[in-house]
């Protein structure tokens, strides 16, 4: 059977999220999104046997493949960079975590228009500067806050961000702590954006401490990827 200590890490997990919780101090229901990029279409299906509701994937074409191949009602999150001309691929989506641009937003709200049913989103921040990261800046919120409320086919539910690759903890929780203020930004600009997507299987603790809602886990979970 794939993935048959799958059900043992993820209570491990749990566990370590709820400490991680606790030590925060937000009271944050924190929900899991099991991240099957890569992994076959029974990675996915393990998931939701092992009682987990919310799968991400980082490319759409993957993506609408499994969910074709996956017999169960999972929530699919898009977690990875998205090209305007996937816009109209997306209908199978709970979540877009990744609007990273105002020329994506236009794009994503002119689709959620035209089917009539908004598309759900988060507003990718790059709060670290790093270059090699997606993302608008921090500065650029409160126009773009603004502006975004002008746009009838989105919904913007929260924020997500990335940390550096091997950052240390100073610089987790910099990064995290200003993705959770991008957060506060968008809600006093009267977007209902309480979703707060940060930490992966390496820092989700530090995340979760600093007030994560969704936390992107893949091999901590379903162990190493395909080659």
């Amino acid at each position: 059977m794939p993935f048959q200590d799958l059900p043992a890490r993820l209570a491990a997990v749990r566990e370590s999220i709820e400490r991680a919780r606790q030590r925060g101090g937000f009271g944050q229901t924190v929900t899991i999104v099991a991240v099957t990029k890569t992994y076959g279409p029974d990675a996915p299906l393990a998931a939701w046997q092992a009682g987990l509701r919310d799968v991400g994937e980082n490319k759409v074409q993957e993506a609408v493949a499994k969910m074709a191949q996956v017999d169960a009602p999972l929530r699919w999150h898009l977690i990875g960079h998205l090209q305007r001309n996937k816009v109209k691929q997306l209908d199978g989506f709970q979540l877009v975590h990744s609007m990273d641009s105002a020329r994506l937003a236009d794009a994503l709200s002119a689709y959620g228009a035209a089917r009539r049913r908004p598309l759900e989103v988060l507003m990718q921040v790059n709060v670290s500067g790093a270059g090699t990261k997606g993302g608008y800046e921090p500065s650029s919120l409160p126009a773009e806050a603004e502006r975004l409320r002008t746009l009838s086919g989105l919904v913007v539910r929260g924020v997500m961000t990335m940390a550096p690759f091997d950052a240390d903890v100073v610089t987790l929780r910099r990064v995290f702590s200003g993705a959770r203020r991008c957060g506060e930004r968008l809600r006093a600009a009267g977007h209902p954006a309480t979703e707060l997507s940060m930490g992966m299987s390496g820092d989700y603790e530090i995340a979760v401490e600093e007030g994560a809602t969704l936390v992107r886990l893949g091999t901590v979970l379903f162990g190493a990827r395909p080659a």
